[in-house]
């Protein structure tokens, strides 16, 4: 494995829309095997992007530490576990999936490889995974361009996104111990 000599803060986002309810916890409990599961978000309701026969999203995001590189996070654990679930990939990025985990931060790093940006650039446009990443950590300054959160958020429209509480409650106390 590739690893730093520290442990680092990433923020992971976290989405299915093919049973949501089933997919996301087991989703995160395999996470738990190989990083410390800090925080989790709320997750909301959204509608699917460029489909909108397709069942709702839920879509949130956990905050966990990790000794783990970047490119080890994104293609040994969260490919894994997405694997594990039955996503499969394919050229239609609007697909719906069962699980779709992506690194929306990995502390100050800024990666730029094929398959792998860090921080994820949709941070600026999706309301989705901006709204949850301020919730964990208001204070966030993207590394790559020093915008801070607070201010992509204040821009963001937040119509078609609803709160999932009951969800959101019970997957903490699932995994927050």
């Amino acid at each position: 494995m590739d690893k730093p000599n520290k442990r680092t803060e990433a923020i992971v986002s976290v989405g299915s829309n093919i049973e949501p309810e089933l997919n996301i916890p087991q989703a995160m409990t395999l996470l738990r095997d190989f990083v410390d599961l800090e925080a989790v978000s709320t997750f909301y309701r959204t509608a699917p992007l460029g489909r909108p026969e397709q069942p709702a999203f839920l879509n949130g995001v956990c905050l966990l530490e990790t000794e783990g590189s970047p490119r080890w996070l994104k293609f040994e654990v969260l490919r894994h576990i997405e694997s594990e679930l039955g996503r499969e990939r394919t050229t239609d990025k609007f697909a719906p999936r069962s699980i779709d985990l992506d690194i929306a931060l990995f502390g100050e790093e800024i990666v730029q490889e094929p398959g792998l940006r860090v921080p994820d650039p949709d941070i600026r446009e999706r309301p989705f995974l901006a709204l949850p990443i301020y919730e964990l950590r208001p204070e966030t300054v993207l590394p790559d361009t020093g915008e801070a959160l607070a201010d992509i958020v204040a821009v963001l429209p937040e119509t078609g996104m609803v709160a999932d509480t009951r969800f959101t409650d019970l997957l903490r106390a699932r995994l927050l111990l």
